[in-house]
């Protein structure tokens, strides 16, 4: 039997692709400082930092997905990401295992048009600078011939229990409270985002087809993205609220960030925010047949796991 071990469990997207593989009967790992027990998998508490108890996690594996999510802190990005990038690529050679990395789209910078796989790296972040190393450290491993792996990458994401999800935190999270929502910079621009039940989806099948491997994905993120305004419209009317609203300026970030350190380390994204961000799965859409749920859909979904009031 193979075995697919999940490094870095109990994100959204590790959640719902352990619901995945338990469902399909597929041995599974989860992988993580405290994992929680999941029915039907194999729990396994390390520290991916550490190289000998990474390669004791993958150990037997066929498949490894790297899900990791670090504390949104510069500092800890560039002295961790390196080093978990090498302990598992190091740990998937020795195990002989197939590795999917989970990435962002940080190492595009900013861009004009729609984000495809054919995007330059071009970062204008120091976690951009950071996601663009460790993405090519990566695939020239693959290059090299060194290691069968692929890049399986996402827009900004919101979902059922996808607590740091920006939109979850500054509409859905506000709506079920009885407060007005907030949005970054810009309301009136399109802004791509991809439903976590999408995403790990996306994953198993990718990891499930042969010919996948050695590439770079976008995850299937729904055509024609919203507005922030009418991203918060169709939340409003999921929640049965008014939608009432406020745009969160560059300004009040900045002096807001003085106090709040996830805001500071959240500053230097705000590109991401001022102008169209149009993420592109045509690829994946093209291959397998799904272009992502529609976002209304998935707007209702992710406001039915909250409780009003």
């Amino acid at each position: 039997m193979t075995m697919t071990t999940i490094l870095g469990a109990g994100g959204p997207i590790g959640n719902e692709l352990a619901k995945i593989l338990a469902a399909k009967n597929t041995p599974f790992r989860l992988v993580g400082r405290n994992p929680k027990p999941v029915a039907g998998a194999e729990v396994f508490a390390a520290d991916r930092a550490d190289l000998k108890q990474t390669i004791e996690a993958v150990a037997g594996s066929s498949i490894v997905h790297l899900l990791v999510g670090l504390k949104y802190d510069t500092s800890v990005w560039r002295e961790l990401w390196p080093r978990i990038m090498a302990n598992t690529i190091e740990a998937c050679k020795r195990a002989q295992a197939k590795l999917l990395f989970f990435d962002n789209v940080y190492m595009y910078g900013r861009v004009n048009g729609p984000m495809t796989e054919q995007t330059p790296y071009a970062p204008c972040s120091r976690k951009g600078e950071i996601r663009a190393k460790i993405a090519t450290t990566l695939m020239d491993e693959v290059k090299a011939g060194n290691l069968n792996a692929m890049i399986a990458r996402s827009a900004d994401f919101y979902g059922p229990d996808t607590q740091h999800g920006l939109p979850n935190v500054l509409v859905f999270e506000a709506f079920a409270k009885g407060s007005g929502a907030s949005w970054l910079v810009n309301a009136a621009v399109p802004h791509s985002l991809t439903f976590t039940p999408d995403a790990a989806r996306g994953v198993a099948m990718l990891a499930e087809c042969d010919s996948a491997w050695n590439q770079v994905w976008h995850l299937p993120t729904a055509p024609a993205p919203p507005t922030g305004k009418e991203f918060i419209v169709m939340a409003a009317r999921a929640f049965g609220v008014a939608p009432k609203f406020r745009v969160l300026s560059r300004p009040m970030l900045k002096v807001v960030g003085w106090f709040n350190p996830l805001v500071r380390e959240s500053y230097e994204m705000l590109y991401q925010s001022d102008s169209p961000y149009l993420f592109d799965s045509t690829k994946f859409a093209r291959e397998f047949g799904f272009a992502g749920t529609p976002y209304a859909d998935g707007i209702r979904i992710a406001a039915g796991t909250y409780h009003k009031g």
